[in-house]
């Protein structure tokens, strides 16, 4: 192999543990990857750091790993939630991968006034979650919450975590955590609304709750999933450097 697979798995990592696979990791070592006993993985879950380890038993429908030593530490990572209109498949997709990649802790979908998606696949979306994690590296999947209604998800809104809402055609500053209140220096959310944005009602709603903050993400009118990377670019800033 060129490259070593890099797998989430649930389970404790610690040198000599025997750790068993999903009949999904299986196929992707056994059929995709092409690998066989003894070939090396690098696993993490979330809590351990990141381990290599070794195949000891691959067949069709499942695979045994033994874990041998920690690569990475876990480290602390930014506590940041992107809350989201749900969007259409393709653009759903897109944002829950993009923004696993750019290291949001959280993801929270929400049903708003011009939402133009009914349901979701939250299995697929957190196998895209857990994919996407897999490919950049990071140590943690985000938390996929169940969709909700936007007056919902405010109404039970943690008090001590900032929510940064973007807003189209609007005066407001740029989202910078560096102008934020202390308590959310190291706690925040972006919120970004529907493809036609949110309505006068929703705004209205929204603004009357302290904790959030109007932001602008420019004077260009993105789309929506454009505006999820864009806003998480702006807001992980603090922790690039």
């Amino acid at each position: 192999m060129s490259t070593i697979p890099r797998l989430y798995v649930p389970a404790d990592l610690a040198a000599g543990a025997m750790v068993a696979g999903s009949a999904a990791q299986a196929h992707y070592l056994g059929t995709v990857l092409r690998c066989a006993a003894n070939d090396p993985v690098h696993l993490f879950n979330g809590q351990h750091g990141e381990w290599t380890a070794r195949i000891a038993d691959l067949r069709r429908d499942r695979v045994t790993l033994a874990v041998e030593t920690q690569r990475r530490p876990q480290e602390p990572e930014p506590d940041l939630w992107l809350v989201f209109a749900l969007l259409k498949r393709d653009a759903t997709d897109l944002v829950v991968q993009k923004a696993t990649e750019l290291g949001a802790s959280a993801l929270l979908p929400v049903f708003t006034d011009r939402t133009n998606a009914a349901r979701v696949n939250e299995t697929r979306l957190a196998a895209i979650a857990t994919e996407a994690a897999e490919q950049c590296e990071r140590l943690t999947v985000p938390v996929l919450h169940p969709p909700t209604r936007l007056p919902d998800l405010l109404s039970t809104w943690p008090a001590d975590r900032h929510l940064y809402a973007a807003i189209e055609r609007t005066t407001a500053p740029p989202p910078r955590l560096a102008n934020a209140p202390t308590n959310a220096a190291r706690k925040a959310a972006l919120l970004v609304g529907p493809e036609g944005g949110f309505t006068p009602a929703e705004l209205d709603a929204m603004l009357r709750h302290p904790f959030v903050t109007p932001v602008s993400l420019g004077p260009r009118i993105l789309r929506a999933e454009t505006a999820c990377v864009a806003g998480l670019a702006l807001l992980q800033g603090p922790w690039c450097g």
